[in-house]
């Protein structure tokens, strides 16, 4: 297996778990007024990123919430860079992401997984 296939089967191994939706699409964040999330946003239970919380997780319209890409994400302000997982997302819906996370005063880059 390539290291490019490993990294990939390792998130399969993650995203396996469960999953926590504590801001649906169309909420607004708790903290910053007109914030409003594109798609349902949360985190995998039971896991732990950089931050100490669980791994943040996007997910999108594509049945069986597969790892279509991640979010690399970097804030100055708060001197973090964190990898957030989409499950399930078209392009489209990885655009959505990441132009969403570059208007709220983060970097974000975003990186489709390869087709198999």
């Amino acid at each position: 297996m390539s290291d490019d296939a490993l990294f990939w089967a390792i998130l399969d191994q993650l995203a396996a778990g469960e999953i926590v939706i504590d801001r649906p699409r169309g909420s607004q964040h708790p903290r910053m007024a007109g914030m409003i999330y594109p798609l349902d946003y949360g985190y995998l239970a039971g896991t732990t990123a950089g931050d100490g919380d669980g791994i943040d997780v996007w997910i999108g319209s594509l049945p069986g919430h597969a790892v279509t890409g991640i979010a690399c994400t970097a804030d100055a302000h708060k001197r973090d860079a964190e990898i957030k997982l989409l499950l399930g997302c078209t392009a489209e819906e990885m655009a959505a992401v990441q132009r969403f996370l570059n208007s709220h005063g983060l970097g974000c880059m975003v990186l489709s997984r390869p087709t198999r």
